[in-house]
């Protein structure tokens, strides 16, 4: 069974400048048949939604290490509410302890990736996840 076909923002979100991390998660996702939209460092929550809105995206990976994901990845769910656009999934990753995840999860993101997570793992959360709810658009 073929995978189907995704269009992904991610993003590196704040001041953080370690990109490493996402740039190997855009390349799997890419690898595995999916469009992915990479926007680069350095933007604010509203550069990464409204992107996102304009290249009508199935989902948004954050990325982040600089720890100010308890800010930043709730900041870009409710923009996403704000807009209207909240069919638009939201995932992240990075350095991101333990405790914070259920904070983040309550904000609205779908699953927080940690260090040792496989580019497996994100594409079987694409899969089972992501593909299905927007097939009910």
């Amino acid at each position: 069974m073929g995978r189907e076909r995704l269009r992904i923002l991610i993003g590196k979100v704040g001041l953080d400048g370690h990109d490493r991390g996402a740039k190997i998660i855009a390349r799997a996702l890419r690898d595995a048949g999916h469009e992915v939209i990479y926007t680069g460092l350095h933007l604010s929550p509203e550069q990464i939604v409204a992107t996102a809105i304009q290249e009508d995206v199935d989902a948004i990976g954050l990325s982040i290490l600089s720890g100010a994901h308890n800010t930043l990845f709730p900041r870009v769910v409710g923009l996403l509410k704000e807009k209207k656009a909240e069919d638009i999934a939201v995932f992240g990753g990075g350095i991101i302890p333990k405790e914070d995840i259920p904070f983040l999860i309550e904000s609205g993101l779908k699953r927080v990736f940690t260090p040792g997570t496989t580019t497996e793992e994100v594409l079987e959360f694409l899969d089972t996840e992501i593909a299905p709810a927007r097939n009910k658009k």
